[in-house]
């Protein structure tokens, strides 16, 4: 069935197609090899590889100092908001979802407004904003994890929202037909599929997320890029090396969150399916429904 639902979406190429692509690849790798030649010598002109310039990346102090803990605030930040913003997706994506309009409704006005707001304004708004209502300083850290929660929860609740949605309809309908209450269905049956459809969604707003942090330089947030690259170049004079470092390092933390979800995707395929109803195996004893078999 594969195979000929393949054939009919996607016709293999010929020689001539092989052949143009192959030209294609070839001149698409040549250009980008003489654009990075090209920066390459732009910045040899302007003595930015000097080794002096990345002398300091050799010292431990300046990993000790700079680097190593303006990494280890942009990991935690980052952890926690990416812990908050996927339960704050969640809830807020089944409470659109919800047949109660008192509900409903301002949950959706709760996920528009948030999406809506930019990152870098409701960071600065909660680090200055929330201190006049609480008469509390607002700490750095929990500036940023509030901001960072509120903004990508919002768009992880659409992403939810949506791989529910686009669960068939089935599924839903033969917890129903067991009796199984909407919470039951929505928790045992949509919820894992979607999570599972929409991993490669969520993936990605995490990825932008890690990224996101870089914005607690609004309110002093000392993280990667406060510390590594704006701190450090000014000790040292190499704002440019800095920065390649901090780019080189984001790269290498965003990779690894993409493998690790990548071996989760796959782990899930080969262990098994998300929970599917089985109205053969799921029985009632006395009005109580058994519990769904995967």
């Amino acid at each position: 069935m594969s195979g000929n639902t393949d054939a009919v979406l996607y016709d293999h190429p010929g020689p001539r197609a092989k052949m143009r692509s192959l030209v294609l690849t070839v001149v698409f790798g040549l250009a980008v090899v003489g654009l990075l030649w090209w920066i390459y010598r732009k910045f040899d002109e302007k003595g930015q590889w000097a080794a002096p310039l990345w002398r300091p990346f050799l010292e431990s102090s300046t990993w000790t100092d700079y680097i190593l803990p303006g990494l280890w605030s942009t990991i935690s930040a980052a952890a926690v908001a990416m812990l908050l913003s996927l339960v704050f997706g969640l809830v807020f994506a089944v409470g659109r979802l919800s047949d109660h309009r008192w509900i409903s409704i301002p949950a959706g006005v709760v996920v528009e407004f948030f999406r809506a707001v930019p990152l870098l304004l409701m960071i600065f708004f909660i680090f200055y904003g929330i201190p006049f209502l609480t008469e509390e300083p607002m700490p750095p850290f929990w500036a940023v994890v509030a901001g960072l929660t509120l903004y990508n929860g919002s768009v992880l609740a659409e992403a939810f929202r949506a791989g529910i949605r686009a669960v068939p309809r089935g599924q839903s309908e033969a917890g129903y037909a067991i009796g199984m209450l909407k919470s039951q269905v929505m928790q045992e049956i949509l919820v894992p599929q979607a999570a599972r459809a929409m991993l490669p969604v969520i993936v990605s707003q995490l990825v932008v997320l890690v990224k996101d942090t870089a914005l607690g330089y609004i309110i002093g947030y000392t993280e990667l890029l406060q510390n590594g690259v704006n701190t450090l170049g000014a000790n040292f004079g190499n704002i440019v090396a800095a920065a390649m470092v901090a780019a080189v390092i984001y790269i290498l933390l965003n990779a690894s969150l993409t493998y690790v979800a990548g071996v989760l995707e796959r782990r899930t395929r080969r262990t098994g399916r998300a929970p599917r109803v089985r109205a053969a195996v799921v029985a009632t004893d006395g009005g109580r429904v058994a519990e769904p078999q995967g």
